[in-house]
């Protein structure tokens, strides 16, 4: 059972270096140009690429920095954290080459906020709809209650 551990452990790390690999090569930069711009030596890169070495979650953010994509995918990738759900505006933010990493987590984080704002108002304008629906059942309304309180 320990070696399975190992072993799904081995596979990420393995993924990630595959991943790495491949968005380099799309983006057209060489791993010399990579680890330059993410601050690490070429043969850590390659050891990385290969599945050799298992990066830190601060050299697979210097890497997306140097590949202009987004940490968070690499995390999701290397299982550091857990795929968002996923959304048209999250992935717009995550792809834009023009913003810092930085920039996109505070628009994510404000994006998520308003989702979850409406979400709880939603559900209390629900509720009152509900409310409204169990009232004009019973056979009351809005104008009853007010009548009511008034006299």
């Amino acid at each position: 059972m320990a070696t399975d551990g190992v072993e799904k452990i081995g596979q990420a790390v393995e993924d990630i270096g595959a991943y790495i690999r491949r968005q380099r090569e799309g983006a057209e930069v060489s791993l010399r140009q990579l680890a330059k711009v993410a601050g690490i030596s070429n043969p850590y890169l390659s050891q990385i690429e290969r599945g050799l070495r298992k990066p830190s979650a601060e050299i697979l953010a210097q890497i997306a920095t140097g590949l202009r994509i987004s940490a968070e995918a690499l995390y999701v990738r290397a299982g550091i954290l857990e795929p968002r759900e996923s959304s048209p505006v999250l992935d717009a933010v995550a792809a834009d080459p023009d913003l810092s990493e930085r920039q996109k987590q505070v628009l994510a984080d404000i994006y998520e906020s308003f989702r979850r704002g409406n979400a709880v108002d939603g559900s209390a304008v629900e509720s009152a709809a509900v409310e409204d629906t169990v009232d004009h059942a019973a056979g009351r309304s809005a104008a009853t209650d007010t009548q009511n309180v008034s006299t």
